[in-house]
């Protein structure tokens, strides 16, 4: 059987070679580009195959069901960020909402989406080291597009902070924006919004590629947020005050 399917790959490889793609009179650009593309198709393919090969069609019947998420996640569309780094079994689990700068007001109907129509019960925002969008908002980026500039616009921090003190500020403005628009649903209990980064460059040192939580509810005092339960129980408690 294994013989089977890497003679199928084999095939298949041979069908997307890029030789065959390859325009004669393409320029050595083009051509480079060219195989670029293929040789992205191919692993999507292969990986793809990997991916529906190993599980049972029952997993897949199960998901054309219908969604049932427990998290809407607004994260930054940056390509080192992705949920495999946080959940191995996203699928079905995750309502996932990207661009850049992990923002609220780029995303507003989406967002709205997980809360409102998937009544996902955690609102999870995810900002990460050596964000981009969080560098190109301390700075002058007049010269972008803009569209660009549009969504730079409403990363409203200062412009005097550093790469990771910028990205967290913004986790805790996406949070607090998030709390004032879903207030109705926090109040009811059926939401809790957090905040965290992503820090696969340690540059809160506490861990090369951990997943932080910075915010949980407006609680961001980091020793009270090593015992994330105590913090959940005691906003709770709060709430039906």
């Amino acid at each position: 059987m294994e013989r089977i399917l890497l003679l199928a790959c084999f095939a298949a490889l041979i069908l997307f070679n890029p030789a065959n793609a390859q325009d004669e009179h393409a320029s050595a650009g083009e051509s480079d580009a060219t195989t670029t593309v293929i040789t992205f198709l191919n692993g999507l393919k292969t990986d793809n195959f990997k991916y529906y090969s190993n599980r049972k069609i029952e997993f897949f019947s199960e998901l054309a069901k219908g969604q049932h998420p427990t998290a809407t996640i607004v994260t930054c569309s940056d390509s080192r960020v992705h949920t495999n780094m946080m959940d191995a079994t996203p699928e079905g689990q995750l309502f996932m909402v990207r661009n850049i700068g992990n923002q609220l007001s780029t995303a507003e109907g989406s967002v709205e989406y997980g809360v409102h129509h998937l009544h996902t019960p955690v609102l999870l925002f995810i900002g990460h080291s050596r964000c981009g969008a969080i560098a190109a908002a301390t700075s002058n980026y007049s010269k972008e597009s803009p569209s660009i500039k549009r969504e730079l616009d409403t990363i409203t921090i200062s412009k005097d902070l550093n790469n990771i003190d910028g990205v967290r500020a913004n986790v805790n403005n996406q949070v607090a924006t998030a709390m004032l628009k879903f207030d109705d649903e926090i109040k009811e209990g059926k939401l809790t919004v957090i905040g965290a980064v992503m820090d696969f460059a340690d540059d809160l040192h506490q861990g090369t590629g951990k997943l932080i939580f910075i915010n949980v509810s407006g609680e961001t005092d980091a020793n009270k947020l090593a015992n994330l339960e105590a913090v959940l129980k005691a906003k709770k408690a709060k709430q039906k005050k």
